[in-house]
Order: C-alpha cells, then sequence, then structure tokens
C-alpha cells in the first residue's frame, strides 16, 4: 500500500483531450523527468492508486498529454479530472535534475525540521525559494520566518524517517535574520 510519506507532488490532471482516454495535466517537471518515473499516484476515495503511463508529449512548457494504460475512453479520463498527481518519492529522486548532492530536490526537504550542527534547533522547513541564484530554505521559527542558504556544503546530515536536517550554519547567520 502507498503511503502519503512515500509521495511527492508533482502537478494535477486537467481534462481529457479527445475521446481515446488522453488527458491533459500540468506537472512541476520536465517531460524527460515524467517519461522516468515507474508510475503516478492519485488519491482516489482516500486510496493512492497507482497509473502507469503508456504515452507521454508536451503540449506546453507546463502542460503535457499523457495516454495512461487502461484508461481509453473519455469518460474514464474525466474520473481523474482535478486530482493531484504524486511521484514515488523514490522515483522522483533518482530522476530530477534539480535535486541536491544526494539526490532529493529542494523541496524535498520541506517540512523537515532544521537543527545547527551544535545542536540547536533553528526551526521548521517551509518553503524553497529558488527564484535567485542560490537557493534558500525558508524556515518557520515561531513568528519568525528565517532564510537559510540551501547550499549541499553546509548540510551536515538529515534523517528521512524523523525528518530532520543538520547544518553547519556559519556563526551570526541566524542573527542576520532578526530584526
Amino acid at each position: 500500500m502507498i503511503t502519503r510519506e512515500e509521495l511527492i507532488a508533482i502537478g494535477h490532471y486537467n481534462k481529457p483531450h479527445g475521446v481515446s482516454g488522453e488527458i491533459s495535466a500540468t506537472v512541476d517537471v520536465d517531460v524527460d523527468v515524467l517519461k522516468g518515473l515507474s508510475c503516478l499516484v492519485s488519491d482516489i476515495d482516500g486510496i493512492f492508486v497507482p497509473f502507469f503511463v503508456n504515452a507521454c508529449r508536451p503540449k506546453s512548457l507546463e502542460t503535457v498529454l499523457l495516454t495512461i494504460d487502461g484508461i481509453d475512453s473519455e469518460q474514464e479520463a474525466a474520473k481523474l479530472v482535478n486530482h493531484d498527481i504524486y511521484a514515488l518519492k523514490r522515483d522522483y529522486r533518482q530522476e530530477s535534475d534539480d535535486a541536491d548532492a544526494d539526490g532529493y530536490p529542494l523541496d524535498f526537504f520541506i517540512g523537515f525540521e532544521l537543527h545547527d550542527s551544535d545542536g540547536t534547533r533553528v526551526g521548521e522547513i517551509t518553503d524553497v525559494d529558488e527564484q535567485t541564484e542560490n537557493a534558500i530554505f525558508m524556515v518557520s521559527r515561531g513568528d519568525d520566518e528565517l532564510m537559510v542558504p540551501a547550499c549541499d556544503d553546509l548540510i551536515v546530515e538529515f534523517d528521512l524517517d524523523n525528518k530532520v536536517m543538520v547544518m553547519d550554519l556559519p556563526q551570526g547567520l541566524l542573527d542576520l535574520n532578526e530584526k
């Protein structure tokens, strides 16, 4: 059985395309990454169900047209409309181009608790800002939001089971975030 913890959201289904079961989807990954995944997963009536892609072709920069095994009519494709699309984290890790040195995409760490290498709890990683040349972890600490460089060189270790990341933060970095 697939659990939520094994998944990472990568998009959603839009609407059927044609009458043969093809469906359009908006995705946050490249077509090559999508083609490399073992399956796509969606929550159907509270159960995470795998769907196997037979064909995938780009429609626009963010939209693809998918042919899914077992879905061969417009009515069957319509059942997926507005459902979120997930990838198995283990597959996404291997296929993603925007991954860190250990193979995980930076947004994989959202929800992780961040600790300094001296054992101090810094806060929870709530977002990743990749708008700048250097990606930044947005970290919630109480009412404050801190910005911490998402740099491989600073990451000491991370515990996937307990969702904890330990970073060797430069002295004074957290003081820069104070108002």
